[in-house]
């Protein structure tokens, strides 16, 4: 750590879904602001359990969180992201980024997102079920996570490629990381596509 410049942590990772404690990030912070170092957490999954994110610990010179609507809010087309760190450091990426990063559209998008308190109680409140039936729809077709978030299940697979590919063939897209030979799972959207992911999953048996 004493070695380092910048360390960037992806948390909850993507994809595995490890996730690193508060207490073990602003160890890493400390360690690394005691020679002039920068720690940046990208929290882009983190919405989902926002009690573990290292936003209320701003602002500390040298933290940097990343945070975006992509995930959580599923705007991903909306490109909307946030840097959160001390004033010093946003009045220098400000300069950089320039006054229009983002248009009308996507601010508007943005800013009714994040108003919504309803529906983002409803949705954490209904994610940790949906991840949990679709580890168990995985496990019974014998492709057991091996980690995963309230927004994803990761399954490693010596034949994740094979996978990959027969799935896309139903219409069924994930994604596959070749040079961990793993594949990750998002949470279908409704009932038709669970039952689509379903059957695509019991044709992977008979192959």
């Amino acid at each position: 750590m004493e070695q380092l410049d910048v360390l960037v942590v992806i948390n909850p990772n993507n994809p595995t879904g490890h996730q690193w404690s508060v207490a073990t990030l602003l160890d890493w912070h400390q360690r690394l602001a005691a020679h002039g170092g920068w720690l940046i957490v990208d929290e882009a999954f983190m919405d989902a359990t926002p009690d573990d994110s290292l936003l209320p610990y701003l602002p500390r010179p040298g933290l940097i969180v990343l945070r975006s609507l992509g995930k959580f809010f599923g705007l991903a087309g909306a490109r909307v992201g946030f840097l959160c760190a001390d004033e010093e450091l946003q009045t220098q990426a400000q300069m950089q980024l320039g006054p229009w990063t983002l248009c009308h559209a996507a601010r508007w998008i943005a800013r009714h997102a994040l108003t919504d308190a309803i529906w983002q109680v409803t949705t954490r409140d209904a994610l940790p079920h949906a991840s949990a039936r679709l580890a168990k729809l995985l496990s019974y077709h014998r492709l057991m996570p091996t980690g995963g978030t309230a927004l994803f299940q990761w399954v490693q697979r010596a034949d994740a490629a094979r996978i990959y590919v027969a799935l896309a063939q139903q219409g069924v897209l994930v994604r596959h990381f070749a040079e961990s030979a793993s594949l990750r799972f998002g949470l279908p959207g409704d009932a038709s596509e669970w039952q689509r992911l379903s059957l695509a999953l019991a044709a992977l048996v008979h192959e």
